[in-house]
């Protein structure tokens, strides 16, 4: 097989990485919580520097999708297009959704949409534990990545962020946790607010809630995190 490349199939793609799967990758990816029932056992360092070879395809990314195997829908969603992928094939490909390491992957894409912030509150009601923690997982990329989004759009989310603090799933607490954190490391505007939120929730007499709290305060709290909005540039 040639190099990889931007004219690869998904067909080319798959063979390859089954090519360079190994079990001794599938069984450290198991120790870390991550779904191996489709897995070949590649590790990220291997997709990401793949990805930047093959470039973004929309259509090639719907097709790596539909394999259902582990690192194809990894390949998807670092080599889809956010800005031709629709919210109904967002739609469906959360309904997929098994492993919360394709959750936050996938996430990353969705921010990048210009529907995302739809999808955060479409996400957030959903039962689904898989589906819930993509909208918090979604909310802590924006919060990072979104640079020209106003400090306004994320102090609107901190009443998402409190309703579902009791959701004591794991998948989910740790994406909500991973969110008010984000958000209050943002910016100085958006860590005050941020910060009390998450003192309130610690002192919630929910356990679930109670843990976010304390998480964040310890973050949000802490000396470097301080440090580094004393020295940042207004």
């Amino acid at each position: 097989m040639s190099l990889p490349a931007p004219d690869w199939t998904a067909h080319d793609i798959i063979a390859h990485l089954r090519s360079i799967g190994t079990e001794e990758n599938r069984v450290g990816m198991a120790r870390f919580g991550i779904n191996t029932a489709s897995a070949l056992g590649v590790g990220n360092a291997d997709l990401r520097p793949l990805a930047r070879k093959l470039k973004r395809n929309h259509e090639r990314s719907l097709t790596l999708w539909a394999s259902g195997i582990r690192e194809a829908r990894l390949m998807a969603a670092f080599t889809g297009e956010p800005a031709r992928i629709t919210i109904e094939e967002c739609r469906r490909w959360a309904g997929d959704f098994d492993s919360w390491e394709v959750v936050d992957t996938v996430s990353d894409l969705f921010v990048d949409t210009p529907f995302w912030r739809a999808l955060i509150e479409e996400f957030a009601i959903d039962e689904r534990e898989f589906v819930r923690r993509t909208a918090f997982a979604m909310l802590a990329w924006a919060a990072v990545h979104l640079k020209k989004e106003p400090d306004i759009t994320f102090l609107s989310y901190l009443p998402l962020i409190e309703a579902h603090a009791r959701d004591e799933r794991n998948f989910v607490r740790k994406a909500v946790n991973w969110a008010l954190r984000q958000i209050g490391k943002r910016s100085i505007n958006l860590h005050a607010p941020a910060l009390a939120l998450a003192q309130r929730l610690a002192a919630s007499p929910d356990k679930t809630a109670r843990w976010i709290g304390k998480n964040a305060v310890k973050e949000l709290s802490d000396a470097k995190t301080l440090e580094r909005f004393a020295t940042r540039k207004i």
